[in-house]
């Protein structure tokens, strides 16, 4: 089927609506959540007060769920319909009509969470553990924006599938056999959390049922927690192996390894979640020790993608003339915002990989359990290795979708905006791993244990000190605002002009990728085995050997 649209478009005009109305939604979730997390770091560090009538835990809250679940799944779903759109052609009506329809379900379930944070009703914390109890419409809100997803994704899973039927025997492009791997792993990762929140916090915080299984609740929030980790991870891969390729005037080193780094994630980044709860009572050892196993597997596709990323970036140097080692570097387009924040990524992923085998090892994580290091952690992995992709898509994908172009002034405030970026989560997120080296704990509010040595200790030194974190946090809060400006910029104000979404080819002499990859009923079939194998006994012993249950706490 050949597939018509406007003159001098890469997305159909209709796709690019519907895109844009996420990024829209995106955006606002983006500077709200940076606002709470300024004035959530200045109040940690005990150098603000926070006015009557909002506490920090409010605000601690509004910052984690608007900026790493609303700001990501927006997103990720903007940048997913866009690439479907350019690669599968545009989306027949009725899948279009599906996308609006997850987008206003998600939309709504967004506004009722976030009433309830504003409210005071919600302050139960990103993870929102029970026994923490937060007003059922938290929980609806959160149950209808995860609904909205599902029929979000449904929409890219139908055009998949129908432009499977109408090109019998091909090989799907890249970027659709990505999202069709980035959906199927959300779709089984929020049945965790979907279970959780119908069956468990939603009757409880109705009163329907009077005590609710902790242990329970907290792994299947983490039975979709790490996954949801590369469900933001996945699209910035997606962007490393489809765009920049293009955007560097190279050619993918191998499709076949990228499309099976895409299957290993699919399989290996579920059954996990024990390694966030190894000092968890009521798990087994054993179950621990498996789950652990696995996480360290999950490595893998992670090292094929570095591999892989790197090899095309040598060929593309290679090409255009490089000699020596290291030559190819010189070539790379270092002044293209395009591709130095993508690039800054990569590289701030390598000590944020380190991390998480620190965290997901039995006795170095006894050592940073619940301290600032895993807030450090995240940051590096998802707001920097994730938002600075992300920020790198957005110069180019709002000017496809908007008809505008990427200005050379902007370009240059595009790279000055990621380099204040990485230097604030220098600061912050360096001096977030010494403190919790240091015993500083995460999840609380300023306070100096009643002038404790230890604790006292933390406000002062460089590295060693909350002050140094809050002003790494005001940088990076800087570096939001001028992002905001830029997207302002090539929304509204840029000159007009046709810009190409970039797609980059694959090497010629690259090797021939197997169908067999593309066997979804296989990977899907693998990935439930190995779920069921991991939690099946240890789910079973939490339900028919569980305490009596806690009782709803609210203590604000």
């Amino acid at each position: 089927m050949t597939v018509k649209v406007k003159a001098g478009t890469e997305v159909h005009p209709k796709d690019a609506k519907l895109s844009m109305a996420y990024i829209y939604v995106a955006f606002a979730a983006f500077l709200t959540g940076a606002v709470a997390g300024v004035v959530q770091g200045l109040q940690r560090a005990g150098l603000i007060d926070l006015p009557a009538g909002i506490n920090y835990y409010q605000v601690l809250t509004a910052h984690g769920v608007l900026l790493a679940l609303v700001f990501t799944t927006y997103f990720i779903f903007a940048f997913l319909t866009a690439g479907m759109s350019k690669t599968l052609g545009a989306f027949p009506e009725k899948y279009r009509q599906a996308g609006w329809i997850g987008f206003y379900v998600l939309t709504l379930g967004t506004l009722l969470t976030a009433i309830m944070i504003l409210l005071n009703e919600g302050t139960v914390l990103y993870t929102f553990y029970a026994p923490l109890q937060a007003h059922p419409l938290f929980y609806l809100g959160l149950t209808l924006f995860v609904v909205g997803t599902w029929i979000a994704g449904g929409a890219l899973l139908a055009h998949y599938f129908n432009w499977k039927r109408e090109n019998k025997g091909q090989l799907t492009p890249l970027f659709g056999f990505m999202t069709v791997a980035t959906i199927l792993l959300w779709y089984i990762a929020t049945i965790g959390v979907a279970a959780t929140v119908l069956l468990q916090l939603l009757p409880w915080s109705l009163g329907i049922s009077e005590r609710i299984n902790v242990l329970l609740s907290r792994t299947l929030f983490w039975y979709f927690g790490h996954p949801l980790v590369y469900f933001w991870l996945m699209p910035a891969y997606m962007a490393w192996y489809v765009v920049i390729p293009k955007i560097i005037g190279g050619k993918l080193f191998s499709d076949a390894l990228a499309r099976l780094a895409f299957v290993l994630f699919l399989l290996l980044s579920i059954p996990v979640g024990f390694h966030h709860q190894l000092m968890e009572p009521g798990i087994s050892p054993f179950w621990k020790y498996i789950q652990t196993v696995l996480t360290f597997a999950v490595v893998v596709p992670s090292l094929l993608t570095a591999f892989t990323i790197f090899a095309t970036f040598e060929l593309a140097g290679r090409a255009k003339g490089a000699s020596g080692l290291f030559g190819w570097w010189k070539k790379l387009p270092w002044k293209d915002v395009r591709f130095f924040a993508p690039f800054i990524a990569m590289v701030m992923f390598i000590p944020a990989g380190a991390g998480g085998i620190i965290n997901a090892s039995h006795q170095m994580n006894a050592v940073v359990h619940n301290t600032l290091w895993v807030v450090g952690h995240f940051h590096l992995t998802v707001g920097t290795t994730v938002l600075l992709t992300f920020f790198g898509i957005s110069y180019w994908l709002i000017p496809v979708l908007t008809g505008r172009r990427l200005t050379p002034a902007i370009n240059r405030l595009g790279i000055i905006q990621s380099v204040l970026w990485v230097v604030g989560m220098f600061f912050m997120s360096g001096a977030m791993h010494v403190l919790g080296l240091l015993g500083a704990p995460r999840r609380t509010a300023f306070t100096t244990y009643q002038d404790h040595p230890t604790a006292l200790a933390w406000l002062e030194g460089v590295f060693s000190s909350q002050v140094t974190m809050s002003i790494g946090g005001v940088i990076l809060f800087i570096a939001a605002l001028l992002m905001i400006y830029n997207v302002i910029n090539l929304c509204f104000l840029a000159p007009k002009e046709h810009t190409e979404f970039p797609i980059g080819e694959v090497a010629e002499d690259a090797s021939q990728t197997p169908p067999l990859l593309e066997n979804w009923k296989l990977w899907v079939a693998l990935a439930v085995a190995l779920i069921l194998f991991a939690y099946t006994i240890p789910l079973m012993d939490m339900i028919q050997n569980a305490p009596p249950g806690s009782p709803p706490v609210r203590p604000w």
